[in-house]
């Protein structure tokens, strides 16, 4: 069994945090794990608790047609969230509950070593580039981080309550695009 296999099957039977007390499933994480690019949201809703896929409703649609937007599919990356298992209501994951979850994603990034990673929304944002990320002001900047160039911009579901944030996000996927053609040796935008 490969390392990602190993880390895998020990995460889906995590109880490190009580929201295992509620969930359907684990949701790990979707894609190629060894895609030179790695998007983070915050954690599953209700779809991606029933499938135990990241991105599976409304805003996995709207995600899946801005990738194609700047000629990528959806199997040529990595989806992960912040927390793996669905907050109740789908509130925001608690600190706590992020913090017990760190160490999956932690690994995740370990194996996967993406040169691009992009945080949909401010709670995956906060957590990866800064604590007081604030979306609307600092959406589309690219930070470094060792090897790794990160950004963040709005989470689908965020651009879908409110449309007159899209093209702010579809900028923010054209400097993707242009950060892909720089950085990465085996993905490329068609």
């Amino acid at each position: 069994m490969s390392e990602w296999e190993i880390l895998r099957n020990n995460c889906l039977s995590c109880r490190a945090c009580p929201l295992w007390q509620t969930r359907k499933n684990v949701v790990f994480g979707v894609g190629d794990p060894q895609s030179e690019l790695l998007f983070i949201g915050e954690g599953p809703g209700a779809n991606e608790d029933e499938l135990g896929e990241p991105f599976v409703g409304r805003s996995g649609q709207l995600l899946d047609g801005m990738l194609e937007m700047i000629g990528l599919q959806r199997n040529q990356i990595y989806i992960a969230n912040i927390v793996k298992c669905r907050p109740p209501q789908n509130r925001d994951p608690l600190p706590a509950e992020q913090d017990a979850c760190a160490g999956w994603l932690d690994r995740q990034l370990e194996l996967i070593r993406p040169k691009l990673i992009v945080c949909l929304g401010r709670i995956a944002a906060k957590r990866m580039i800064d604590k007081g990320f604030a979306i609307t002001r600092q959406h589309g900047q690219w930070y470094e981080r060792g090897e790794t160039l990160i950004m963040a911009t709005f989470h689908p579901a965020a651009l879908l309550r409110d449309p007159s944030r899209r093209p702010d996000a579809f900028d923010d996927f054209e400097s993707l695009r242009l950060r892909i053609g720089e950085r990465c040796e085996r993905l490329h935008c068609e």
